[in-house]
């Protein structure tokens, strides 16, 4: 095809683009779930190890996003390189105002999911009654495309809160966290194979792509000590993003997921439902929200047996490691990054006698990424101290970030840890 624009019939008073989204087949599931987990790496590397913080990487994030979003506004038809990009933007940014709202302004995750969904909601009420479609097969105007992209963005936003949330209540590790959204996404193609609206299909397993990009990412990257494979975080968003740039150099070359008119009447059986009628839709709706009982049934469960806290999953199991008398937890540590540690931990135990939640819940997130950068150094220097401190920071992250935290418990910990971090 040569032209880059399909006009509109004659008194329409418009002009129509060639649709500016890739076609809906195996490879976009796969891209997807890549960009995800290397979108939050890159995002936590910036954060983390760079020291930027997470307030100044969001602004960066968004003003970037801002660029690449204009940048692909500006193009006619679908352009790999330039579509998928903004995809990888888009799920940094949406999965940093979900952190910022969880780790600056302490909001519980539930309250977060709850409003991204009605925020979701509201996109799609507008969307739908200005264009009277939701379908990604219509994103032939700009006004459509600002839609697409802004339910995008709280898509990242809700899943990353229910990931999250989900995690929190549950205490599972990496592992088994992978489970529940990759069975969902199965029940969700099951239920479209058997009629259900293929654009709610397509909305709800876009939705659970991200905890199961992030899950899959925590699993491959966390120590076997944390219920991971061991890869280490930089190998694994290697392998990703490798495999991301393998992929997108594929379709641009092949041009197997443009949608173009001539490929829309010859889509593959197997991207069918055999069995799509509006009154199968309305019935498969009953289908979705069994799933929805049951998953709610099995969360219920999973929140009343015994587990650690959403924190401690991520950190590890909870540390047993004891000093011997006289032996210093930072002995063979560099001077630097126990000062460092040190200072962090001050201004957290400021903030928390000043009254300052929200404030203390940002800085410890500072000590939380402080100190995982400064693992692969410290741990071999002095293993069994490490395991201390590992222990006593696990019980700062409890304390500080918990749904309802006592002050008291907050300082002791706190003061535990200034006091080894300063022997």
């Amino acid at each position: 095809m040569t032209n880059n624009t399909t006009i509109a019939p004659a008194g329409s008073g418009r002009c129509e683009m060639l649709s500016k989204v890739p076609e809906i087949t195996l490879w976009f599931w796969i891209i997807k779930i890549l960009c995800t987990t290397v979108g939050e790496s890159f995002a936590d590397w910036i954060n983390m190890t760079l020291g930027v913080g997470l307030e100044m990487t969001a602004v960066l994030f968004t003003i970037v996003f801002a660029g690449v979003l204009i940048w692909q506004l500006s193009l006619r038809r679908y352009v790999p390189v330039v579509y998928w990009l903004t995809v990888v933007v888009v799920s940094v940014t949406g999965t940093l105002y979900t952190d910022i709202l969880t780790d600056v302004l302490g909001v519980p995750l539930a309250v977060s999911t709850a409003v991204f969904a009605g925020v979701l909601a509201v996109v799609f009420g507008v969307w739908w009654a200005s264009q009277r479609t939701l379908s990604i097969h219509s994103i032939t105007s700009t006004p459509r495309e600002l839609f697409y992209w802004l339910a995008i963005l709280v898509t990242f936003a809700l899943g990353t809160a229910a990931g999250d949330w989900i995690l929190e209540v549950t205490g599972w590790g990496p592992g088994v966290s992978v489970l529940l959204p990759a069975a969902l996404i199965i029940a969700v193609i099951i239920g479209w194979r058997l009629g259900a609206s293929a654009t709610l299909s397509f909305w709800l397993a876009y939705i659970l792509t991200r905890p199961l990009g992030a899950n899959l990412g925590d699993w491959m990257g966390f120590p076997a000590d944390q219920q991971g494979l061991g890869l280490g975080v930089a190998v694994t968003s290697v392998i990703f993003l490798v495999a991301i740039i393998a992929t997108v150099i594929y379709l641009t070359v092949s041009r197997a997921d443009a949608t173009d008119p001539d490929k829309l009447t010859k889509q593959p059986s197997w991207a069918r439902s055999p069995w799509s009628s509006p009154k199968r839709e309305r019935a498969m709706l009953g289908y979705f929200g069994g799933v929805a009982v049951l998953t709610a049934g099995l969360l219920i469960w999973a929140s009343a047996q015994p587990h650690t806290t959403a924190v401690a999953s991520e950190e590890g199991p909870a540390s047993t490691a004891t000093l011997a008398p006289g032996e210093s937890a930072t002995a063979g540590f560099p001077a630097a990054d126990v000062s460092e540690l040190r200072t962090i931990s001050q201004d957290t135990l400021e903030k928390v006698k000043a009254g300052d939640q929200a404030g203390a819940v940002a800085r410890v997130k500072d000590l939380e990424s402080a100190w995982d950068a400064a693992q692969s150094v410290l741990k071999p220097l002095n293993p069994n101290g490490w395991a201390v401190l590992d222990g006593m920071i696990d019980a700062v992250l409890t304390e500080v970030r918990a749904s309802s935290p006592d002050a008291v418990a907050e300082e002791d910990a706190l003061s535990t840890l200034l006091s080894a971090l300063s022997s």
